[in-house]
């Protein structure tokens, strides 16, 4: 049987115990309102793409809302918070990935309403929706992305 030296177990030990933590996605903070289903829905789908999300359910959506400087125009059913980004509605996991990624001087992104097909809302039916970028100090939002059917 051949022996590990001291830095190769060490290094050995060293992967073993950081690679769970190096394989978690970045935390997205989601708040839903206690009785909505699809908001879980897009977690999920947010899981899937290696996304860690943290629920909270709340009855103070509106509140939560209007701290995140989400106008009425944008709103949807749930509101996420990931690296200073604020994420509004059923936002494609792509779409986050690629704002973490590229980084535009936004607010955040929003998929306003709740567009059928989108993702967390695979109801059979397909709608055609746009990924908005918003500024805090000028909320008028520009397309981030565009999904047409």
């Amino acid at each position: 049987m051949k022996r590990m030296t001291l830095p190769l177990a060490t290094g050995a030990l060293l992967a073993m115990l950081t690679a769970p933590a190096l394989a978690e996605g970045p935390v997205v903070e989601m708040y839903q309102d206690p009785n909505c289903g699809c908001c879980g829905a897009w977690a999920e789908h947010l899981e899937a793409e290696g996304f860690t999300v943290e629920r909270h359910k709340t009855r103070e959506m509106r509140a939560i809302k209007i701290e995140q400087g989400l106008t009425p125009e944008l709103a949807s059913c749930h509101t996420a918070m990931v690296d200073g980004y604020v994420i509004e509605g059923h936002v494609p996991a792509a779409d986050i990935h690629r704002l973490l990624e590229e980084r535009p001087d936004v607010a955040g992104l929003a998929v306003p309403g709740m567009p059928h097909g989108s993702p967390g809302m695979e109801t059979g039916r397909v709608d055609d929706y746009r990924v908005l970028g918003w500024h805090r100090d000028d909320r008028t939002p520009e397309i981030f992305n565009e999904y047409t059917h």
